[in-house]
């Protein structure tokens, strides 16, 4: 069975990762904090689209905390830490004016979540789509001189 890193750039190994990898993680997940303290959100009237965005939004908190961890094996732990977030910030929601803890959510967030994940490491277009630098810097070529003849031809 291949490893997630054969099918990544080279440049994009689990070794090369930068050492900060887990902090687009955390950042999405301070975002939904905050987002989901307010007493309204802004969405759209499609009937269940909660859902949908539940999933979405926690299934990629779960595959960027996925791809901080160097080993195959332990992409479960970050399904089990995005679904506790999830538990976390439903129950928080029942605190915040306007609010309701909805365990549907919960159960589209840790759905979401378990999904994006194996979608991540079973499908390698999606992963190197993911792994791909939006900024690919291009490697300077000098030019070397032009080899000296002893003929005298140029």
């Amino acid at each position: 069975m291949s490893t997630p890193s054969q099918h990544l750039p080279s440049n994009l190994t689990a070794a090369r990762r930068p050492a900060g990898h887990w902090l687009w993680a955390v950042a999405m997940a301070v975002t939904v904090f905050f987002a989901s303290g307010q007493s309204q959100v802004a969405a759209p009237s499609i009937v269940n689209f909660d859902k949908v965005a539940h999933a979405l939004v926690f299934g990629l908190i779960a595959t960027l905390a996925g791809r901080s961890f160097h080993h195959r094996r332990r992409v479960w732990l970050a399904i089990l830490l995005t679904s506790a977030y999830g538990a976390f910030d439903e129950v928080r929601q029942g605190f915040t004016a306007g609010r309701s803890v909805e365990i549907a959510d919960w159960v589209a967030d840790t759905a979401g979540a378990a999904l994006a994940v194996t979608l991540y490491q079973l499908w390698p277009w999606y992963r190197r789509l993911l792994e791909t630098p939006l900024f690919i810097r291009k490697r300077r070529v000098e030019k070397s001189p032009k080899p000296v003849t002893t003929d005298g031809a140029p």
